[in-house]
């Protein structure tokens, strides 16, 4: 069997709408997007991290900060499009299976890096992320913020050649999924794990760095689904912290959703 190189790709702006600077907002004096990689280090079946961001002079504070990491890789690409920034970076490192964390996706899991990466792996799909509940609050879905999206450079491709949009910052995603064309799987979750509804764990507004310092501070760094969702039923009063972000961040995803057709 041939193993397919596969990277972990976070793609990261500073230009952030909703939370200016967010990825290099701090605790302890180490920015957040630092603990992010931390944790993605741990991961067993990635080759390389690389930190895909814009050309846009906005991100030039980002790239110096980077610069002085050893172990991330950087590319910068199309500010717009993040598909094509996707698939030029691919081209660039010969990546062949792009494990997607977003920058602001600060609670992943890495167990589930692997997972996804063995799955792309040993079957035919093409896409493997949580469920198929994109972009919709519902108790299925769990994986928000937890468990990423993975995909092989070859649908990417696909999706690249037929979309008919240069606009795919926001629910890129959408476009494997809700295309006949890209065989996708969805995981669910383990049994013993139950997310309380209307949660959202994600950094996108100030409640959510307060939540996430919250979380750190019982936690620390080294944690994973099981224990944050363990942790939040523990203490209701979290919960409470990210209430006020629901619906707007729902309002404002739908706002920015592109054209998915193909």
């Amino acid at each position: 069997m041939i193993v397919m190189d596969a990277d972990i790709f976070i793609p990261v702006t500073l230009g952030s709408k909703r939370f200016h600077h967010k990825h290099l907002r701090e605790i302890n004096g180490k920015p957040l997007l630092k603990y992010l990689i931390e944790r993605l280090q741990s991961c067993k079946k990635i080759r390389n991290i690389v930190v895909c961001t814009t050309n846009s002079k906005i991100d030039d504070l980002l790239v110096s900060f980077l610069q002085k990491e050893e172990d991330v890789l950087i590319f910068r690409g199309s500010e717009s499009d993040i598909l094509y920034r996707f698939l030029d970076a691919a081209k660039y490192f010969g990546t062949e299976i792009i494990i997607d964390v977003e920058g602001d996706k600060i609670y992943t899991d890495p167990k589930y890096v692997d997972l996804i990466v063995n799955s792309l792996q040993n079957s035919n799909v093409d896409f493997v992320t949580g469920n198929d509940s994109l972009g919709k609050f519902d108790p299925t879905f769990w994986f928000h913020g937890f468990v990423p999206a993975g995909f092989k450079v070859s649908a990417l491709a696909k999706i690249c050649e037929l979309k008919k949009t240069d606009n795919t910052e926001t629910g890129y995603k959408e476009f494997f999924t809700s295309n006949n064309i890209i065989k996708c799987k969805f995981l669910l979750p383990e049994s013993d794990i139950i997310i309380p509804k209307n949660n959202r764990f994600t950094l996108d507004y100030p409640e959510d760095y307060e939540l996430y310092k919250k979380i750190f501070q019982e936690l620390g760094n080294n944690f994973g689904v099981k224990e944050v969702t363990n942790l939040i039923k523990s203490k209701p009063e979290l919960q409470k912290i990210i209430k006020p972000t629901i619906e707007k961040w729902e309002k404002s995803y739908k706002e920015d959703l592109t054209d998915f057709s193909l």
